[in-house]
């Protein structure tokens, strides 16, 4: 009688739109934007430790990084908003880590996000790697919004979030408002319409 082969472990997601996203070689082709908001609607911030009747999803998230960095730089264009806005978006495959869990995991982790990052970035025309400023940029206000969310959400002292995460800086009022949590379906619809909104010319 003769053996099976063993057959390598699966490396790939099937998402609800019959896409097949493999995590080790994605595709831009197998990026759907239905996905990603399905997604990151359902993925939750802080591991799910924060107030509120609703999870504080990366979705949310994401649309408060990239209202806080049009804070901070003031004019954007639309491409460099929808990149700051896609910062998060391969947590739709892969989750939420904590920062203390992915400095446990170590580069491994690292390397999956950012191949998911460049095919997502390719599917919507964006250059594979944001340009330097642009990343900068996404960096310190992806910490502003960490820090704001520690406080208001997630139960940290002022000085212990600012420890971690910088000087907060005073939100404008669209930001400040995204710091409510959402039903999931309200912030799939918005982080949905918002990439849309970005792509149009």
């Amino acid at each position: 009688m003769s053996r099976r082969t063993p057959q390598p472990p699966r490396a790939w997601q099937r998402m609800l739109s019959g896409r097949r996203l493999d995590l080790l070689d994605p595709s831009p082709i197998d990026i759907e934007l239905e996905d990603i908001a399905h997604g990151l609607a359902r993925v939750a911030r802080w591991n799910g430790q924060t107030h509120g009747e609703y999870i504080f999803s990366v979705a949310q998230h994401s649309l408060l990084v990239e209202s806080v960095a049009q804070d901070m730089a003031g004019e954007l264009t639309r491409a460099e908003r929808l990149g700051i806005l896609l910062h998060d978006a391969p947590e739709y495959v892969i989750g939420d880590m904590i920062s203390p869990f992915k400095a446990v995991i170590g580069d491994v982790y690292k390397e999956v996000e950012a191949r998911l990052l460049a095919a997502i970035r390719l599917h919507f025309g964006l250059p594979a790697k944001p340009a330097r400023a642009i990343a900068s940029l996404t960096k310190r206000a992806d910490g502003a919004a960490a820090c704001h969310e520690a406080v208001r959400l997630a139960g940290f002292a002022p000085e212990e979030a600012e420890r971690f995460f910088g000087q907060p800086r005073n939100l404008g009022t669209r930001s400040d408002s995204l710091l409510q949590p959402m039903p999931i379906e309200a912030a799939q619809a918005a982080f949905h319409e918002r990439v849309e909104s970005l792509q149009k010319t």
